[in-house]
């Protein structure tokens, strides 16, 4: 799968491009994914990546797993620097504001995320580091 990952990140991008989000790669496979725009953090310049999601209670639930890549990715330093975002979820933009989870509840956010999605444990394993997790709540502007 981390092969894979090239592929399916060209391909959710361009799927992107041309949908709206209303049409995307893991979506055929029954995954929720959104793409979030960040402020870049060095540039201060808008950010778009796709990401898999996971929802709770009502909220949006990223992890910077980067496919198991030994670094984060550039969103989660984003997010650190400026948690104001933007989400487009099937074709809908939402505002949303991060919140880093905190060591308290990182326990409890990990073990929701490998029930949702099991293939993080083997990023994990190839990335060698803990991955931040992050809580994306919606907000009006």
């Amino acid at each position: 799968m981390l092969k894979l990952a090239p592929a399916i990140i060209w391909t959710e991008t361009r799927l992107h491009a041309l949908f709206n989000g209303r049409i995307t790669l893991l979506g055929a496979a029954g995954l929720p994914s959104l793409r979030v725009t960040t402020t870049g953090r060095k540039s201060g310049l808008p950010r778009a990546v796709n990401l898999l999601y996971f929802p709770y209670q009502g909220n949006y639930v990223l992890t910077g797993s980067n496919w198991g890549r030994p670094a984060a990715p550039a969103w989660v330093f984003n997010l650190r620097a400026n948690p104001v975002a933007t989400i487009v979820v099937r074709g809908r933009e939402i505002a949303v504001k991060a919140r880093e989870v905190d060591a308290e509840e990182y326990d409890e956010y990990w073990r929701l995320l490998l029930e949702f999605w099991p293939g993080y444990e083997m990023e994990l394993r190839e990335a060698g580091r803990r991955f931040a997790i992050f809580v994306l709540a919606k907000t009006t502007r």
